[in-house]
C-alpha cells in the first residue's frame, strides 16, 4: 500500500457534523469518509491515480 500523508484541514462545524453523521451511517470513521469522498471526486473528475492490482503483474 502506498504511504499515507497527513495534513490538517479546516472545516466549519456544520460541515464537519454532516460528514460525521454520513460516516456513521456508512460505518466509517470521519477520516475514512474523507478519504472515500476525495477518491470518489478524483474518479468523477477523471483525475484518479491508477495503481497496479496487487495480484496482477504490471504490463510493460
Amino acid at each position: 500500500m502506498a504511504e499515507k500523508k497527513t495534513f490538517v484541514v479546516r472545516i466549519d462545524a456544520p460541515t464537519f457534523e454532516a460528514i460525521e453523521k454520513w460516516a456513521a451511517d456508512e460505518f466509517r470513521s470521519v477520516n475514512g469518509q474523507m478519504e472515500w469522498l476525495i477518491n470518489r471526486a478524483l474518479k468523477e473528475a477523471g483525475r484518479a491515480v491508477k495503481t497496479p492490482d496487487k495480484g496482477k503483474p504490471e504490463k510493460k
